[in-house]
């Protein structure tokens, strides 16, 4: 018996096992959205705009480990789902975003809310389609769902006519699709393997660089078997944070432009370099002809295209994290780094990750308070200085999730990530860490959160600037800052070098905020405080709480690289 397409539309999401769909309305969606009232088997969730819509996705997406699914309609709505998907990509989160479109016969003919959306995102999904024939329907959006899991995951984008959503057609929905071309590995080359694993033997200060892949491929646990049994000190990136339990002995730290000095030093220093899961982006080498000097470097990672594109290796492994680690453990045995890691706790006490303490509150010390509250749970930030803070200070174990925006570094991205987090795992506690500057991007979905019952907590640092752009003001640009302060109105002097008693108050007050959206608001203005308000916030369990910590506006991270340099080469006081 034949079916319309949005029938088979809905069909399809039960038979993917979705059961969560963040969807905005329009008039090239309305049929499938009517459809989708009908049942009872998926959660349709309505965010209060669409680049929210698609990081709430990434949030659940991250949280579960399913891929996340988004329904927007033409044109603008489409478009508003550009920066999510461009985030998904570079983060390689799985989604699957379906996009209304005109009647076939209209495409091409400038109608209203008609997009290239396909054209458009070309470069920043790993598959996108525009669905031509109802007979072809089942079988894409099977595609969709395939590609968007497996391999390096990514998103995937579906663009559904609407003459295609009311067409009849078959009703079968594919159990399984084979796809020309796309063939993601599932293997390990032994060769490759055991080259890697002779010269990590042989090393005399060996280092494991852990990216974001590991996480990706659930190998956490094979990583800390391999570090331990071989004894090998271990730096994450910021998308790898949590590779490795922030307590665990050969953890050192992450590494990078904002990463520890013992871990950037041991990343100049090391002699065999063992990377699992990174692109090698430029916020973690530096200098190209700089980076790992001394060592060879062996990298393994699922994506062919990744290896040797930015850092040129020495031993190239194409292959899922977890396979990897787990062969290698079978090889692996005791090495002798005593003195190795010696000379990295050393440079550690030489310069250790501490802000003063005798000059108030500072980020350092939210963090903590953050960490003592929270031994279970989600952390998401947003981007900026309390992103890095939250890098350097937040302690994750087991049972902690850290969520972030790395490659893109999409400020906005942070709250709605919390909401989807939460709607995900509604008996998961989730704290949201945000900048005032970042928060003011997406903080409409307030309403969202009180909508979909999700009672996350924001803890959002308040220091009046866009305080990433200040620092690099401060440092570097003579303490000129042009368009970073978040108090400047028309009245204020041309040449202002920071905040003084004749600045105007600062808009908006986010506890009046938070009273108009029926959240709780906390303000915190001293570090005796933070313990409590964080305490104040867990028993809030009817409504998101925003807890307003009020930190100096000179408060900088540190270490910092200036772009270009070599990673050795670090700014600490």
């Amino acid at each position: 018996m034949d079916i319309t397409g949005r029938k088979l539309f809905v069909r399809a999401l039960q038979e993917e096992g979705v059961d969560t769909i963040f969807g905005y309305p329009g008039g090239m969606v309305t049929d499938v959205m009517d459809e989708l009232y009908k049942q009872q088997d998926i959660r349709l969730v309505l965010p209060r705009h669409e680049q929210a819509l698609i990081h709430e996705a990434e949030g659940y997406a991250k949280s579960t480990g399913k891929v996340g699914v988004c329904l927007v309609t033409s044109g603008p709505g489409a478009t508003n789902t550009i920066t999510g998907l461009a985030d998904a990509h570079y983060d390689n989160i799985p989604l699957v975003c379906f996009t209304g479109q005109v009647p076939l016969g209209l495409i091409g003919n400038d109608a209203f809310q008609e997009v290239d959306i396909v054209g458009m995102t070309r470069s920043i999904t790993k598959y996108g389609v525009t669905v031509r024939s109802r007979r072809e329907l089942g079988k894409i959006i099977k595609m969709a769902f395939h590609i968007a899991r497996t391999g390096k995951p990514g998103p995937v984008l579906v663009d559904l006519p609407k003459d295609i959503q009311l067409m009849p057609g078959d009703a079968h929905y594919p159990q399984s699709v084979s796809i020309r071309g796309y063939k993601p590995n599932e293997g390990v080359h032994v060769g490759q393997l055991k080259k890697a694993y002779k010269l990590i033997k042989s090393a005399q200060r060996p280092l494991i660089l852990a990216g974001g892949g590991v996480l990706l491929g659930n190998a956490q646990e094979e990583l800390r078997r391999l570090a331990e049994t071989m004894r090998i000190p271990v730096v994450t990136t910021v998308m790898g944070k949590g590779a490795l339990p922030s307590g665990h002995p050969y953890y050192i730290g992450n590494s990078g432009m904002h990463g520890r000095y013992a871990a950037n030093i041991a990343v100049s220093e090391c002699d065999v370099l063992f990377s699992i899961g990174t692109r090698f982006n430029d916020r973690i080498t530096g200098d190209l002809n700089e980076f790992a000097p001394k060592a060879k470097i062996v990298h393994i990672d699922i994506d062919t295209a990744a290896i040797s594109r930015n850092v040129v290796v020495d031993v190239p492994i194409v292959a899922d994290a977890k396979l990897a680690l787990e062969k290698l453990n079978e090889w692996a045995e005791p090495k002798n780094t005593k003195r190795w890691l010696e000379e990295i706790r050393a440079l550690d006490k030489e310069n250790p990750l501490e802000m003063r303490r005798d000059k108030g509150m500072t980020p350092q010390m939210v963090m903590e308070g953050i960490n003592a509250a929270f031994d279970r749970g989600i952390i998401t930030t947003d981007v900026g200085q309390h992103q890095m803070w939250a890098t350097q200070y937040i302690e994750l174990n087991e049972h902690k999730k850290f969520i972030t925006s790395g490659g893109l570094g999409t400020m906005g991205f942070g709250f709605p990530a919390a909401v989807g987090a939460k709607i995900a795992n509604p008996d998961q506690p989730v704290v949201c860490i945000t900048g005032d500057g970042g928060f003011q991007m997406n903080m409409q979905e307030m309403a969202t959160a009180i909508a979909e019952d999700a009672p996350v907590i924001v803890c959002l640092l308040n220091n009046q600037y866009l305080g990433m752009v200040r620092q690099m003001q401060q440092l570097f640009y003579g303490k000129r800052y042009e368009a970073t302060c978040l108090r400047r109105r028309t009245t204020c002097p041309p040449n202002c070098k920071g905040p003084n008693g004749a600045c105007p108050p600062y808009l908006p007050d986010f506890m009046q905020f938070a009273k108009a959206y029926g959240a709780h608001g906390i303000r915190v203005e001293r570090e005796t405080e933070i313990a409590a308000a964080l305490a104040e916030a867990k028993s809030y369990t009817d409504a998101p709480t925003v807890i307003e910590f009020l930190i100096s506006s000179d408060e900088l991270v540190l270490p910092m690289v200036q772009g270009g340099n070599p990673m050795s080469k670090m700014i600490l006081k």
